[in-house]
């Protein structure tokens, strides 16, 4: 199965910052295939079954010091945030925690906040592709 590929929408000030963290327009990207949800943002990577996904929502707007360089950490509740802009990003609840931050994996994260450009394209993939029918899609404009 070809994947489904949503690339994240860089700002000019967060994509200087990113840079210095190896995040670049090649190495940031979201992929839904088999199944599966693969959101890489630089050497950072976070992988489930699409099934662990139960709940995604566009939010935003995020203030730059709090999202912008490497994948942040929310000390609130273990959040993973990959922002590469200030407007807007689509937060995916997960049933189990995952991996994504650190290299053992011990540290796991309930959700994860992607800054891809077309946030609600993702959530109706989500969706509609029967990755995750639990997903709510977005409402139509």
């Amino acid at each position: 199965m070809t994947p489904t590929v949503f690339f994240f929408a860089f700002e000019p000030a967060y994509q200087r910052l990113a840079r210095l963290f190896g995040i670049t327009p090649g190495t940031a990207l979201v992929a839904l295939s088999d199944g599966d949800l693969w959101a890489r943002f630089g050497p950072w990577r976070v992988t489930t079954p699409c099934s662990n996904i139960v709940g995604a929502a566009v939010t935003g707007p995020y203030r730059f010091l709090k999202a912008a360089g490497p994948a942040r950490l929310s000390l609130v509740d273990l959040g993973l945030t990959f922002a590469t802009n200030g407007r807007e990003g689509l937060c995916m609840r997960f049933r189990d925690a995952v991996p994504g931050l650190e290299p053992t994996g011990r540290l796991r994260h309930p959700g994860l906040t992607v800054t891809v450009a077309d946030c609600e394209g993702l959530a109706r993939a989500l969706h509609d592709e029967a990755c995750r029918p639990m997903v709510d899609p977005p409402a139509s404009s």
